[in-house]
């Protein structure tokens, strides 16, 4: 049976990917991005996310099978804070409802091998706290002090605790719905092709992000397990974030994390 999924970030990258599949197996897939979507609305800010869900409710008729927060930035700015962290709570809480509806409503988001990585604990408190005011100026401190890659790994570090928060709540798996990640290591999209390009930065990445079962991962790669998470088959899956990584976080974590 054809589901109705929105996609954020489904322009480009993993986002992309994910939503050419499921319209080839036959689903309606509402596209969010800031171009070339069903929806375009900037999720860095408050309006563009209030508009964000206020469009998709009215395309779904109200009622989604599910929903993926694939939207993200990797700057070392203020940025990932924004979009990764609050764009993508924003989205998934003010669709829950419409998720509430459906017969097997799923969720998921896609997290980052770097939520392992070193982070800045004002900027995941505050994320948790749900004060944005206070994370964005704990990751100006950041940014000022030169550890700007700190934003990104934190952004997703919060968005893993979020999730593993969220998910045991009677709004979630009280109403039915799994709420999961997926953690990828390097994945090849435009938003790392600079990474590629760039000898010193390229080094860097191979050193943090170690990947040894067959390198770096394709996007589609990423929108194949998204697939399965989302899907109804998936009945008691929740609270998990699953790296899709080529080994990297038992790589670099201690074997007794798990």
């Amino acid at each position: 049976m054809a589901r109705t999924i929105a996609v954020s970030g489904s322009a480009s990258g993993i986002g992309q990917a994910l939503a050419s599949m499921l319209r080839d197996a036959g689903d309606t897939v509402i596209g969010i991005d800031l171009r070339d979507a069903d929806v375009r609305a900037d999720l860095g800010g408050p309006e563009g996310r209030s508009r964000a869900v206020a469009e998709v409710l009215d395309l779904s008729g109200g009622t989604l099978d599910a929903v993926v927060a694939c939207a993200g930035v990797s700057d070392f700015t203020v940025l990932p804070v924004k979009v990764n962290y609050f764009g993508a709570v924003a989205l998934l809480d003010g669709l829950r409802p419409a998720l509430a509806r459906a017969a097997a409503p799923r969720a998921a988001v896609v997290g980052s091998i770097a939520g392992t990585h070193p982070v800045d604990e004002a900027v995941v408190r505050a994320c948790l706290d749900g004060d944005e005011a206070a994370a964005l100026r704990a990751a100006a401190k950041v940014v000022e002090a030169g550890a700007g890659s700190q934003t990104y790994s934190s952004s997703k570090s919060a968005l893993a605790q979020w999730l593993r928060r969220a998910c045991v709540t009677p709004e979630w798996a009280g109403a039915g719905i799994p709420l999961n990640a997926i953690a990828p290591g390097v994945v090849r999209t435009p938003m790392t092709e600079p990474l590629f390009a760039d000898e010193a930065m390229f080094q860097i990445m191979n050193e943090a992000v170690p990947m040894p079962l067959n390198g770096y991962a394709d996007a589609e790669v990423i929108a194949e397990a998204l697939r399965w998470l989302i899907s109804p088959v998936n009945t008691h899956m929740t609270g998990q974030v699953i790296y899709v990584d080529g080994g990297a976080e038992p790589a670099l974590r201690d074997p007794g994390v798990f």
